[in-house]
């Protein structure tokens, strides 16, 4: 019989939240009573003294010593025992709301909507493809079924992901984490009925007069404490009130959502052409998550360990009665960060699950291609043709070209130098651990270790919290402001930085009463800017999701790229836009553009990245083609290739390697730049399923154009064009021909022949680089050391 249990259900939580509230208000009455029994004992030792000579003072003095001891021991424990009860139950009824709203906060309702209505769009597509008899109506109808089938498959997937992860949801909810919160309340119910039980028996002996006529009275209530068991305390009320309802039934996937569709089994991933992509992508989310995941959990069991240490030399140390009461808040803390890492486990549990899912999936495919995902009656037509031809303005990722190259141009302005201030003396949205509107919850996940603390802004406007990790949970102290001044216990300061250098100095805690002492500050995300951090100067270019300035940073006077996203774009294309800074947040390269940070706390969103002063490429060589010798175009060449050679090794594949895409510092140092159609690939493969019309073709691999797959070899393709480009000093490859034309002429083995003043060995290199078998082209690393070799034997 127990809590976990018998009180499991909804119906049980709602009792226990009223049995807290009358043992709490039980507890005020005893408190209440005995203020009251020391406040009469006082008041009659005052008169015994006023009133009769020395004999009675004696009796005066007992009498005054007992309201004393009354008021320092059993009430003053009274007051921390309720505040550990109050404190308790909060707890228990914030992580009871947060695990029943994780359990029921679900999409399966929705997914199970839109498969349903996908499943019907599918079939009909697929009767109209069927049903077309014209050639231009089966092209429209066809295209509309390949197009619906992609994103059936794609929800299909979804769902079987989402059935797993509520599978095990639903494990974890009622297997471990509702019972171990339940266990855990139970078991500090207990412990604070032995600590009432011991106060009241000090309270008891204290106040225990030997007088003939209440020693009676005495003597029930002696027995009447004696016989409270805390093991026993809650029976009765477990027994009437126990959970009679049925655990909801486990979650499985729904076949009757199959009634429509063809080829999709229920659980089952659907791996191929249409899918691999958004499959790839989620199998590195996935470890993304779990990687960061295992960093909490770990932090989160030191946390545990630290608490149970010292709830262990505290009971060592303490007295038989006054260590439970020492020791019960953090016992509260140890259950709640036990609750946590259930919690998280539940979370690592089912990410797990699901990169199993795909992970295996995957693996089996292999390097084999993805199979088809209908069989269509024409032969020999691309099913990613079909769909890059007709869904180039819904799906393309060209949309983030020429963010940098290509817009930039040799002469602007730059904004004037700013003088550099001290951090402490920066304003508060400045510094680097003021985290803005962050939520509460957030801010209890940010903070792991002891002393680790952060600024935030209150809900209520105006009002700034400092939160701190202290004695194993998370407290948040409204920053007190009067008189322009700011302060908790002590001094006050004119600003919240210098209250906060101070506190940190100092070591002196944040308020005597809770002992908390600032240790470490917890920053924003390093790439997190404030918009006050950035000065605008020049409007430099125009992008699709928005305009182009030079810059300046306000702290060192940088100068920078500032690229600004259009406020009216839906979130799905602001997502789009900051696709370039997530990339490059994992690059340090000299020869790749270097991102400065993100501007995300508020509308218009920014993306910050080094200025790059010389312009494009592409410029530089038709404007300096006079003044640049072979020796120059060599080097910069290098350059290109060892930029590239870094993003090969992080499986990073570009897709739009040109001139125009890369930058030149005023030394001439080459940048690759524009990673708007970038992607990230472990196994060194993306499959487009975008539109072509914004496929720069003349720049592209024959099997990227063909079969919409891109590799690190087509890039290699790309670079041979580049290294063209370089050593024609800016020409336009396969002049005078359309890109139909040129995709013909490539197909039937026709390359373009080497630029004038361009050595033969560097000629040999891009022919390499145009083998038609992409396993046959040279890697970057080792087009590098040619190019090195080549430049130390050139005169």
């Amino acid at each position: 019989m127990g809590f976990s249990s018998d009180l499991w259900c909804s119906q049980g939580h709602s009792v226990l939240l009223r049995l807290q509230d009358s043992e709490l208000r039980l507890m005020e009455m005893m408190k209440k009573w005995m203020t009251n029994r020391i406040k009469s004992d006082r008041e009659y030792s005052v008169l015994l003294h006023q009133m009769f000579s020395q004999p009675v003072s004696v009796i005066y003095r007992i009498v005054k010593k007992h309201s004393e001891d009354v008021n320092s021991g059993p009430i003053n424990k009274l007051t921390l025992l309720i505040r550990d009860k109050q404190q308790l139950k909060k707890m228990y009824s914030e992580q009871w709301q947060s695990l029943n709203f994780d359990f029921i906060k679900t999409e399966m309702d929705k997914i199970r909507s839109h498969y349903r209505q996908q499943a019907k769009d599918t079939s009909s597509a697929k009767r109209k493809y069927q049903d077309a008899s014209r050639d231009k109506d089966r092209d429209k109808t066809r295209d509309k079924y390949i197009k619906t089938t992609m994103k059936m498959h794609q929800l299909h997937n979804q769902y079987v992901l989402a059935v797993r992860s509520a599978e095990l949801h639903h494990q974890s909810h009622y297997r471990q984490a509702l019972p171990g919160l339940l266990d855990s309340l139970q078991e500090l119910h207990e412990e604070m009925v032995y600590i009432l039980k011991e106060i009241l028996q000090e309270y008891h002996e204290i106040t225990s007069l030997v007088q003939e006529e209440v020693l009676s009275v005495h003597k029930e209530i002696t027995e009447a404490i004696e016989a409270i068991d805390p093991r026993k305390e809650y029976e009765s009320f477990i027994e009437q009130n126990r959970s009679v309802a049925e655990v909801p039934p486990l979650v499985t996937f729904d076949t009757s959502l199959l009634d429509e569709v063809d080829n999709l089994q229920p659980g089952e991933l659907q791996l191929n052409e249409l899918t691999l992509e958004s499959m790839q992508h989620s199998l590195t989310a996935t470890d993304e998550e779990l990687e960061s995941l295992r960093d909490t959990i770990d932090s989160r069991q030191a946390t545990i360990r630290q608490i149970s240490t010292e709830i262990a030399a505290e009971e060592r140390s303490a007295g038989c009665r006054s260590r439970y009461v020492n020791t019960a808040l953090k016992k509260c803390a140890l259950e709640e960060s036990r609750q946590q890492m259930h919690v998280l486990l539940c979370t690592k549990g089912k990410l797990e699950a699901q990169r199993v899912l795909l992970a295996r999936k995957l693996k089996d495919l292999g390097n084999k291609e993805p199979p088809p995902a209908i069989q269509l009656d024409e032969d020999g037509y691309s099913i990613s043709s079909i769909e890059k031809e007709k869904e180039s303005k819904a799906l393309s990722l060209e949309t983030l070209k020429s963010h940098i190259s290509g817009i930039f141009r040799p002469k602007f302005t730059l904004p004037p130098l700013v003088p550099i201030i001290p951090a402490v003396q920066k304003p508060l949205c400045q510094q680097d651990w003021y985290h803005g509107a962050i939520p509460r919850l957030e801010t209890q996940q940010l903070l792991v270790s002891e002393g680790d603390f952060l600024v935030r802004e209150s809900q209520n406007k105006g009002e700034y919290v400092l939160s701190v990790m202290s004695a194993g949970q998370c407290r948040h102290f409204i920053i007190q402001h009067t008189d322009n001044q700011y302060r908790f216990d002590g001094e006050s300061f004119p600003t919240i930085p210098l209250l906060i250098e101070s506190l940190l100095k100092t070591g002196q805690p944040v308020t005597k009463k809770t002992g908390a002492i600032l240790v470490k500050p917890v920053n924003k995300d390093k790439w997190a800017l404030d918009h006050d951090e950035v000065i605008l100067g020049d409007r430099i270019g125009r992008g699709n999701f928005g305009e182009v300035f030079s810059g300046r940073m306000k702290n060192d006077n940088t100068p920078v790229a500032v690229k600004m996203c259009r406020e009216s774009l839906p979130s799905d294309q602001k997502n789009k836009f900051l696709m370039e800074a997530r990339i490059l947040k994992q690059y340090s390269h000299p020869n790749i553009v270097k991102l400065i940070g993100v501007c995300t706390q508020k509308q218009p969103i920014y993306i910050v990245m080094e200025l790059v002063e010389g312009g494009d490429f592409l410029t530089f060589l038709r404007n300096e083609a006079k003044r640049l010798r072979t020796k120059d175009l060599i080097k910069m060449s290098e350059h290109a290739a060892a930029g590239m050679a870094y993003l090969e090794s992080k499986h990073c594949i570009h897709r739009d390697l040109a001139a125009r895409n890369c930058l030149v510092t005023e030394k001439h140092i080459l940048k690759i730049s524009d990673f708007g159609m970038s992607r990230e690939e472990e196994d060194g493969v993306y499959s487009s399923t975008g539109g072509m019309k914004q496929i720069p073709v003349k720049w592209t691999a024959p099997e990227a154009l063909n079969y919409g797959r891109f590799t690190t070899e087509s890039d290699i393709w790309s670079y041979g064009i580049l290294l063209w480009e370089t050593f024609s000093l800016g020409g336009t490859p396969y002049p005078m021909m359309t890109n139909q034309q040129t995709r013909e002429e490539v197909e039937q083995g026709y390359r373009l022949d080497a630029p004038e003043s361009c050595p033969e060995e560097v000629h040999n290199i891009m022919m390499r680089c145009w083998d038609y078998n992409p396993k046959k082209r040279p890697t970057f690393s080792s087009i590098y050391q040619e190019l090195l070799e080549i430049r130390k034997r050139w005169k």
